[in-house]
């Protein structure tokens, strides 16, 4: 914390004055004063000790990629190119000049600069104290307005060659602002935070630049998927729960695409339904393959905390149908916990029989919910969906798979962290590696095979 600045005041005045505003005796008030001296000792300390490990780590990669950079710049220099300054903003809005490798539009060059060998100059600005390892994005001058609160704190630490934002493009989960991953980012900082943002960064490199312009819609293995972000299929869903005719929604994952693969009646369920989304690493990895770029991972177990708050907002309803006897009312407390302004308009398990099947419709009909969900798995939910949806009476429909499991509290849902590198399927597998072996060790390389030999077939 830099003493003198607005932020260090403020901190140290609202502290001290939450140490000292109790009565007591005067040893109570020498207790207090050594605290308030400790927690001061514990802030600079941790500074410090980021400090050092940002200087000590630059200095041994610096070091390391020197045999590799020192060609690298000789041929960038042949090639009109070469080391470059450009202006950035540093901690406390200090301005800067952050060091970068221009590289030849080459396959050489792009080869480098796919490895990010272009941002390795940088380091020489963490030695300096001009940068971090991590932190929050590195802007511009003028590129961010300084009077908004989020970017304020933003400009508390210094700017990192990695940041959370950037990972979580990469992995296509860049749900929220960047402004909000930085400002989680300043309030939850620690050393050993930072090293686990690094050890996250390193696959998110294979993922590719995250896409914030591709095309509406991309056809992998002859299915049709609407390439739309989290935020674009929300407000869809507000749409049609306003409209006058039902709609239904899919989600696709790697393991939908096997099914519909051998299954053509699934096949033109996913085909004909209003929306199809890409959900999960597998469909991002896809379009990388196929050049065919998703713009975001929408998965059904993210969108619905967002999709009840909008719901939450305009008094919105909604009819829970499938998971075992108990679960999809657990769901709906978990509703009215957080979102009370939400309608359960009802909720029924999804073991029931052929008989039983047009009470079901019925109960779900004389509702009155504008939305559906329904957690029977795939493909029997989008199956059933596409059959009755007619009779249901609901305007926005959609499968969610296992998502009543995660949100009833049945069954825990893999960290942030690993959801960050693309890896909470391995979550998955490790929770029921009996009835997951096969749909994840099986069929993930089978659907990378299928994706392989569509882009051989298409040069």
């Amino acid at each position: 914390m830099k003493p003198g600045t607005d932020n260090s005041k403020t901190l140290l005045a609202e502290e001290l004055e939450r140490r000292f505003s109790r009565r007591g005796t005067l040893r109570a008030r020498l207790r207090r004063a050594v605290q308030v001296l400790l927690w001061l000792g514990v802030v600079q300390t941790t500074s410090l000790g980021k400090r050092a490990v940002d200087m000590g780590v630059a200095l041994l990669l610096g070091m390391l990629f020197l045999p590799l950079m020192a060609p690298l710049w000789l041929w960038s220099k042949t090639q009109g190119k070469g080391l470059a300054r450009s202006p950035r903003l540093g901690r406390w809005a200090v301005p800067y000049r952050e060091w970068e490798l221009t590289l030849p539009d080459t396959r050489l060059g792009r080869i480098a600069a796919m490895l990010h060998l272009n941002a390795v100059p940088a380091l020489w600005n963490v030695v300096r104290g001009e940068m971090s390892l991590v932190g929050p994005r590195a802007v511009a001058p003028g590129e961010v307005s300084l009077a908004e609160q989020l970017v304020r704190r933003r400009h508390n630490v210094r700017p990192g060659l990695v940041c959370l934002w950037w990972i979580r493009q990469r992995a296509n989960i860049a749900y929220g602002t960047e402004a909000e991953a930085d400002a989680e980012y300043v309030d939850t900082q620690t050393v050993k935070g930072d090293l686990a943002i690094v050890l996250r960064a390193i696959p998110a490199m294979l993922y590719g630049e995250g896409i914030a312009s591709a095309s509406d819609e991309v056809a992998i293995l002859g299915m049709r998927i609407n390439n739309l972000t989290m935020d674009e299929t929300l407000d869809a869903l507000m749409a049609w729960a306003d409209g006058d005719k039902p709609r239904q929604l899919c989600f696709v994952n790697a393991d939908c695409m096997n099914i519909a693969f051998r299954n053509a009646a699934y096949r033109e369920v996913l085909n004909r339904a209003d929306l199809t989304v890409a959900d999960g690493i597998g469909l991002k990895l896809a379009g990388k393959i196929l050049r065919r770029d998703i713009r975001q991972n929408v998965n059904g177990t993210d969108l619905f905390p967002r999709l009840c708050a909008t719901l939450d907002g305009r008094a919105g309803s909604v009819f829970l149908l499938g998971a075992k006897p108990g679960v999809a009312d657990a769901v709906a407390d978990w509703i009215r916990e957080r979102h009370p302004a939400v309608r359960i308009a009802g909720t029924r398990n999804g073991y029931f029989t052929a008989e039983e099947e047009p009470e079901v419709i019925r109960q779900v009909a004389e509702s009155g919910a504008q939305l559906l969900l329904v957690a029977f798995g795939a493909p029997r939910q989008d199956l059933w969906l596409a059959e009755h949806l007619p009779q249901l009476g609901v305007r926005a429909v959609m499968g969610v798979g296992g998502l009543f499991d995660f949100y009833s509290g049945r069954m825990p849902r893999a960290p942030q962290w690993m959801r960050e590198i693309g890896m909470e399927w391995v979550f998955r597998f490790i929770q029921e590696p009996r009835r997951m072996w096969r749909r994840y060790l099986v069929g993930n390389v089978v659907f990378l095979w299928r994706v392989l030999a569509q882009r051989l077939r298409e040069g």
